[in-house]
């Protein structure tokens, strides 16, 4: 480890106990401990109002034409003491790191540069309950197909009115698909939304549109001038500041920079729109980032839709083999336009509500692309197939790219380079504004989804300055859009990267192979962060769908014989995480926990469901050695509780037995409660995990340089320390009778080869630390750091010394003297009584696993 410094790589100043720096590829705090940050996004509900989740349609348009509704409540109730609660939990569960989305819609929703103080004062009030409860905090500006009035998530709905659209036509030219409309306004059926339907929209008019003009509108759509700005401008000039904003307040509160707030992300998943895009008559035949399923119109189709017309258009299907085109399908607007007719602005050009004057050379009711002569109204004629293709000769100096001479007086221009073009420049000027008010801030770059970092300047007032993480998203896609974990997988982001000549050979088969592929795939996601310089790597989103198999784990099918059975959901999330591990040691945050997640509607949001915790699984999941029954449900639950009863009887709950207190309501709970190293003397080369035997296994590295500056923190004798989850660890005195009746596992008392011993815990050296492992000045931890016996393990070490405080076990060894040779030392956890048993402990083999057993070394050895 490089030496940690004592000032700031950006201000200059001093730095504190509390300061994350970003060096040696890793987060590392003040004392040059290599820091795992891991944690959730908190939440995924945030994405609308309260009152207001994506299947509502009453008074979804009213509302918002009318200056939009208060986001207050997102994400935690700070009224019912469910706040504490929550926070709890997901400490309990060893969570460190939150991801905190907020929308564009939240901040800025009344009108152009009208902001929400009320509810910037309320989130500041959210973060400061986040870091009573120790957690770390990154920004995360979150959008999806730009708007929840588009489909999404993210701006505000008179930004739709700012581009020249009409956002009630969405649904009729199927320009978006829009969950509350689904699949017609008149006849809704919001439940029959199909899974991830909803990312379509980036292949639609819409999405295509408003991206183009938000990033690369002063090239492409010179004519859309607003309020004397191109359209580019107008939009990223309010996004940025209505963000800026919202850091101010968080600046302004004066005990949050550092503290808890470390960073800011600069958009959620950026598209590029229409970008680059080779020819407007068809689709990329190659695999993308962008789901084919349902209808699929080209462009040139969606331009046609878009002014009214009729067409007919591929139809695709995802099934269990991916994608694959099954027909055609007439989509009718019946003379619908997306585009907003002319009467919605005075004369001059001037909006009655929103107050902007529109240039009169931007003709509303009229596709802007037919007015910059991309294609023929008249004939639907596309006149100019690789508009999008090129930059422009006309192309004003950008980000310093300016056309040289003989580009411009080349006959064939520069191809658009999204990445390098356009979306650097958003960033930059992003992260301009952020520094103001947050000089120290730690820039999580995002590009679009699997999209490699492009380099970025290290120093200047538009540099990364020593500030910095890659922050990639990854999903394994297979499971996410079928809903259920199959035999087989296949490699999306080798096949996006054009690592095989054919889709065929990135396909895995087995278990194994599926597991060995997720690893791989995110240790390229991790490599990809060695273009910024070497800095740390962190997977902003990664996660499972809990809807599995026509949600049989909520009882809906089977006769409910699978009720609150998470086992496949496991299998799959403990897939994904253990990618993270291994060599890898990647931080992330899992998406997502949603304080209001129900069986019904998931997430409240276009049906997805990926909270790792339900209020309607409270009484369901999380019991030992028995069935649930259908008392359980009705036990305790926020329904047939009322809110303040409710919070109060699962606090009792809390002090009464911590470890049914993190497993109720959880969902597939060991796979994301996982043991991992903490904080590191040195680098952790290897991280093992077995979810089955509870077996785990860390190795470290450990330079002279990994001496650490203890005046750096305010902490006594710092340590490596690794959580140890109750879920899988916890003592026999807090589970059921039956599981203290286990044998114990066949683990030898003999020291071990190459001089490691045995060592076993004694009363003095459990859960004596004097720092537990989450303090709470609200409601505490009780049943865990005021008692001695909450974990019930065995610790193996290579060298050193070690000792347990709560779920923490903290390691001491010795660093070698300037000269030496590296060393390497291991740590290994058991549980000394064996796995705990509880319902998502059965596995489900299929009848592929059956025939192909566990010793196939690569997976599968009978295909």
């Amino acid at each position: 480890m490089p030496t940690v410094p004592l000032i700031s790589p950006t201000t200059g100043n001093p730095t504190t106990s509390s300061f994350i720096h970003t060096l040696d590829c890793n987060f590392v705090d003040n004392a040059g401990r290599t820091l795992l940050l891991r944690g959730v996004n908190l939440s995924g509900s945030s994405k609308a109002p309260v009152d207001q989740p994506s299947y509502i349609l009453d008074n979804f348009w009213e509302a918002a034409e009318n200056g939009g509704k208060s986001f207050i409540g997102r994400p935690l109730d700070l009224d019912d003491g469910s706040a504490d609660v929550h926070l709890a939990r997901l400490r309990g569960w060893g969570f460190n790191m939150l991801r905190f989305p907020i929308t564009w819609e939240a901040l800025e929703h009344e009108g152009p540069g009208k902001y929400d103080d009320e509810f910037m004062d309320y989130t500041v009030r959210v973060l400061r309950k986040c870091k009573e409860y120790g957690f770390k905090v990154y920004i995360d500006p979150h959008q999806d197909t730009w708007s929840r009035f588009s489909g999404g998530s993210g701006a505000p709905l008179w930004t739709l009115a700012a581009c020249g659209i009409n956002p009630r036509n969405l649904t009729s030219t199927q320009a978006a698909i829009v969950h509350a409309e689904y699949p017609i306004p008149s006849a809704t059926t919001p439940a029959s939304l199909p899974a991830m339907v909803w990312s379509t929209n980036y292949g639609r008019l819409f999405s295509q549109t408003v991206f183009t003009m938000f990033f690369a509108g002063r090239d492409f759509a010179p004519k859309c001038i607003i309020d004397g700005k191109n359209i580019q401008d107008y939009l990223q000039e309010h996004y940025i500041e209505a963000m800026g904003q919202m850091a101010d307040r968080i600046r302004d509160a004066g005990d949050l920079l550092e503290e808890c707030v470390i960073g800011w992300d600069s958009m959620n998943e950026p598209f590029e729109g229409f970008c680059g895009w080779e020819d407007l008559n068809a689709n990329p035949t190659k695999q993308g980032s962008t789901l084919k399923k349902g209808s699929s119109p080209t462009p040139a189709q969606s331009f046609r839709l878009g002014m009214g017309t009729a067409q007919t258009v591929d139809n695709w299907n995802f099934g269990t083999f991916g994608p694959s085109k099954n027909g055609t399908v007439t989509i009718d607007p019946k003379g619908d336009k997306m585009w907003a007719d002319s009467n919605i602005e005075d004369a001059n050009g001037v909006h009655p509500k929103w107050g902007w004057r529109r240039d009169p050379g931007w003709k509303l009711g009229t596709c802007i692309w037919a007015q910059h002569d991309v294609w023929d109204i008249e004939t639907g004629d596309i006149l100019r197939p690789d508009y999008f293709r090129h930059l422009p000769k006309a192309r004003k100096p950008m980000d310093g790219h300016a056309l040289s001479e003989e580009e411009i007086s080349s006959p064939t221009m520069p191809v658009v380079e999204f990445v390098e073009h356009y979306w650097r420049s958003h960033w930059r000027l992003f992260a301009i504004r952020i520094r103001t008010s947050h000089p120290e801030a730690i820039m999580f770059i995002q590009p679009p989804v699997f999209a490699p970092p492009p380099p970025i300047e290290e120093t200047g007032i538009d540099g990364l300055n020593g500030r910095c993480a890659f922050a990639g998203h990854y999903y394994d896609g297979l499971t996410l859009i079928t809903r259920h974990w199959n035999w087989f997988n296949a490699d999306a982001l080798g096949v996006i990267r054009g690592k095989y000549s054919t889709p065929i050979q990135a396909v895995k088969i087995g278990e194994r192979a599926i597991r060995k592929s997720l690893q791989e795939q995110l240790s390229i996601l991790k490599s990809d962060t060695s273009t910024l310089g070497p800095y740390p790597t962190i997977i902003g989103e990664i996660g499972t769908p809990f809807d599995m198999d026509d949600k049989r784990s909520y009882g809906w099918t089977d006769d409910g014989k699978y009720r609150g059975d998470y086992s496949r959901q496991e299998r799959a999330l403990d897939a994904s995480l253990n990618g993270a591990d291994g060599s890898n040691a990647i931080n992330y945050t899992i998406w997502s926990y949603c304080p209001d997640s129900t069986h019904q509607w998931g997430d409240g949001w276009n049906m997805e469901d990926l909270s790792l915790w339900s209020q309607d699984d409270i009484g369901i999941t999380g019991r030992v050695f028995r069935q649930p029954s259908a008392a359980d449900s009705s036990a305790l639950s926020l329904a047939t509780l009322g809110p303040s009863e409710a919070w109060s009887e699962i606090t009792s709950r809390w002090k009464e037995n911590p470890f049914d207190f993190l497993t109720d309501g959880a969902r597939a709970v060991k796979a994301f409660s996982r043991p991992w190293p903490t904080k590191i003397v040195g680098k952790p080369t290897d991280i093992q995990f077995d979810i089955g035997s509870t077996s785990f296994k860390l190795t470290v590295l450990v330079r002279s340089e990994d001496k650490l500056n203890e005046e750096g923190i305010d902490e006594k004798d710092p340590a490596t320390e690794i959580y140890v989850p109750l879920v899988h660890y916890a003592h026999p005195r807090l589970l059921p009778s039956k599981d203290s009746e286990q044998t114990v596992s066949g683990i030898e008392d003999e020291p071990l080869d190459g001089g490691e011993g045995r060592i076993l815990p004694t009363p003095s050296e459990l859960s004596t630390s004097t720092t537990p492992t989450i303090t709470n000045a609200t409601i505490g931890w009780y049943g865990l750091t005021e008692q001695l016996d909450v974990l019930d393990i065995e610790v193996i070490v290579s060298t050193g010394r070690w000792s347990v405080h709560g779920q923490t076990v903290k390691w001491w060894y010795e660093v070698p003297q300037t000269g030496e040779a590296d060393r390497e030392y291991t740590l290994e956890i058991r549980r000394v009584e064996g796995a705990i048993k509880t319902k998502d402990s059965v596995t489900c083999e299929s009848w592929f696993e059956q025939i192909c057993p566990d010793f196939c070394p690569e997976g599968c050895c009978v295909m």
